[in-house]
């Protein structure tokens, strides 16, 4: 609907230019001398008739070409013209939009007013991250099992990134129910775990990550997606970014034309103009694939924080923290894993990734890739998924603090039951004294009134016997 909507768009303002300037040439004084044109004689066909010069544009120039048909056709003809197909309509408009289109090119405009004319039909470019990382000649391996030939224009990037083609498929347009050829689609794998695809079927794209190559990932995760629009400009030597579209500059540059005329077997396409085209995809899939890798990384990172969002509540709430040592230590290792796969163990930091070391410097293919990610704003994510890793952390310093509050705890109070037993072996021990002491108190004083009471005995016993005597 919007194609359709946009074709209608640009067919009135044809048709507005068109009546403006036939205005002009009305109130004109060359007007005055068509008022004298035969009876059923046409503007146009007066004016070329005495030799004047007919305003020039794509709407008279489509009536110019009916100029040439009889003055009053018969009544069958007149029926026969009148009963237009839908299908002669559009292709009105599309000879007005071609011809607009191949004057002025996709761009309009300039400046902040630059746009993409909303008519030109543009392709898909997809990207994918399911792994942490890929190993290329695995993947490589794999997808020439599966008929693939792995760098088909001889680019040499292997194994920076690995390129595939797809054949070119024939699908319905969903306007007009007609088949039409979708073209060659274009494949990249890229070490950091990355696929782009450019112009490819969605079910070939899945069925390319999620099935050939999945051997070949490591840490695989949930598929993470991401669309991109391009369109290809053959009035353009150079690729450009008009607002979230991809412009492909299509046109042979100056050398590979001088190229051509120099090459006796010079084809239609220059020799390398080909290559080129597929160096810049390179480049725009590596900031594609930067930016997809970097929206892994803030879908867990939010995960991150969804699973501790309740630890400020309770810290406010003065309720202490009951997690366990080991959620304390997984949250510290997640948190620790996304740093390091932001940070370390990929190239979502640096400035220019290694593969434009070993690419021709000519084609400017840095600024395709910076371009695309200021376009997708990577390097304010990769700053704001860094202060928000910066507060994660200070939740996992919490949670460490927590633990190690939990171990001093615990130490404290093994302590305090050590040192309690040790008092209570104490207290056990002098009980064993006293009691010891006591049976040897008892004993002696049992012993001295023993003593006592056999005294007592013999000296009564003495005095009994004198008493006798």
């Amino acid at each position: 609907m919007s194609h359709r909507a946009a074709t209608w768009i640009a067919f009135g303002a044809i048709c507005r230019r068109s009546l403006t300037t036939l205005t002009a040439a009305r109130d004109s004084p060359r007007h005055q001398l068509s008022a004298h044109r035969l009876p059923g004689q046409s503007y146009l066909a007066s004016q070329a008739a005495r030799g004047r010069k007919i305003p020039k544009n794509h709407f008279t120039a489509n009536r110019s070409l009916r100029q040439d048909a009889p003055p009053e056709p018969s009544k069958k003809e007149s029926k026969r013209k009148n009963t237009r197909s839908k299908a002669a309509s559009t292709s009105l408009r599309r000879v007005a939009v071609e011809a607009q289109r191949s004057r002025d090119g996709l761009v309009r405009g300039k400046g902040r007013k630059r746009h993409v004319d909303p008519v030109a039909e543009t392709k898909e470019v997809t990207a994918y991250c399911a792994a942490e990382t890929y190993q290329v000649s695995a993947a490589r391996r794999l997808l020439m099992q599966e008929g693939f030939r792995p760098d088909p224009l001889k680019t040499d990037l292997y194994p920076q990134v690995l390129h595939v083609q797809t054949p070119n498929f024939v699908s319905l347009d969903p306007a007009t129910g007609e088949k039409r050829e979708q073209g060659i689609g274009d494949v990249f794998v890229f070490p950091s775990g990355s696929v782009v695809t450019w112009n490819v079927p969605e079910h070939i794209g899945n069925n390319i990550v999620t099935r050939i190559i999945r051997p070949a990932a490591e840490n695989a995760h949930q598929v993470e997606v991401e669309d991109f629009e391009y369109l290809e400009d053959d009035t353009r030597d150079s690729s450009v970014i008009v607002g979230d579209t991809i412009v492909l500059g299509t046109k042979p540059s100056n050398d590979h034309q001088q190229q051509q005329q120099d090459t006796t077997n010079a084809t239609d396409s220059p020799p390398g103009h080909e290559t080129d085209t597929i160096l810049a995809k390179i480049a725009y899939s590596s900031a594609l694939a930067r930016s997809t890798k970097l929206a892994v990384l803030e879908e867990a990172l939010d995960h991150y924080f969804q699973s501790t969002r309740q630890i400020p509540t309770t810290l406010s709430a003065g309720s202490p923290l009951r997690f366990t040592r080991q959620f304390i230590l997984r949250k510290t290792g997640e948190l620790l894993s996304i740093r390091a796969q932001l940070n370390l163990y990929s190239e979502l930091t640096d400035s220019l990734p290694d593969l434009f070391w070993d690419s021709p410097h000519n084609l400017g293919l840095e600024s395709y890739y910076e371009s695309l990610g200021k376009a997708l704003d990577v390097g304010v994510r990769i700053k704001v998924l860094n202060e928000k890793m910066d507060y994660a952390s200070e939740i996992a310093a919490v949670l460490r603090e927590r633990l190690s509050e939990k171990h001093s705890t615990g130490l404290e109070w093994l302590i305090i039951g050590l040192i309690t037993i040790e008092v209570l072996f104490g207290i056990f021990e002098i009980s064993e004294l006293w009691r010891e002491k006591n049976e040897a108190v008892e004993a002696e004083t049992t012993r001295k009134l023993l003593n006592k009471f056999l005294e007592m005995q013999l000296a009564k016993e003495s005095r009994c016997s004198s008493v006798s005597e």
